[in-house]
């Protein structure tokens, strides 16, 4: 049985003393396996089904290279079985907020969409940062990370990058027929003018991923997000990592 532990936990007061107490913890366990330690989880006795996937495990770790990026390997589990879905419908994929298109690099090898002509996948971003904007930086924002991205994206000619504000950047280009959509914007009305634009695009089947829902930094997201789709009929499964779940 397969453990995946990392130190990629956040908002923690003393990383080291907090460490040392998942330490303590592991080291008093029954049975020391299925543990998956990361990204604010700490679960024991699990099946960790992912860790078996040979072919998403081997995705996630070329392009997985930070410790972050590394510490969310369950997230990306769901943002790849949500994309792998889409593999039965039609329509195509988006990512709204795709920062540098690490999770977007990793669907993309898991179901080798560079060698697809059925498929498009459509990432959008800012790329850049300034303090008048209502969501946080991440730390490569700037304005070498929008060619940076499209160049990492060079073999997929069914991969669309554009730079642009969302909602407002969809008007340009857009899919017309979704089967996957992925919002990771850190901002309420952001997520919502998205939702706005495309959930009636979605086709019945789709999965969406809202990667903030289920945490309380962005918690106005949530609440916002329950108040749309509960006038529509829908709602949104929180799942342990924080992300929230959808099927159209």
């Amino acid at each position: 049985m397969k453990n995946y532990l990392t130190e990629g936990f956040f908002g923690v007061a003393d990383h080291a003393e907090f460490m040392s107490g998942l330490k303590h913890s592991v080291d008093h366990l029954k049975a020391r396996a299925g543990i998956y330690a990361g990204d604010q989880l700490f679960t024991f006795h699990r099946n960790l089904s992912f860790l078996d996937d040979e072919k998403f495990m081997a995705a996630f770790t070329r392009h997985a290279v930070t410790p972050s990026e590394k510490a969310i390997l369950w997230r990306q589990s769901v943002v790849a079985w949500g994309a792998r879905n889409a593999l039965r419908l039609e329509g195509d994929l988006v990512e709204c907020a795709c920062y540098k298109g690490t999770t977007a690099r990793i669907v993309c090898d898991y179901l080798d969409l560079a060698g697809r002509n059925d498929r498009c996948y459509y990432l959008y971003d800012l790329f850049e940062h300034d303090p008048s904007l209502p969501h946080h930086a991440m730390p490569e924002h700037g304005s070498e990370l929008f060619d940076w991205v499209k160049a990492r994206f060079a073999d997929c000619p069914n991969v669309f990058v554009t730079k642009g504000s969302v909602p407002e950047v969809l008007s340009e280009l857009a899919p017309k027929r979704i089967a996957f959509l992925h919002l990771d914007l850190n901002n309420a009305d952001a997520e919502v003018g998205a939702l706005e634009v495309l959930f009636e695009r979605m086709v019945p089947g789709a999965v969406l991923i809202l990667d903030d829902y289920g945490w309380l930094g962005y918690r106005a997201q949530k609440l916002a997000e329950d108040a749309w789709f509960e006038k529509r009929g829908y709602r949104v499964l929180e799942l342990p990592t924080g992300q929230g779940l959808l099927t159209k």
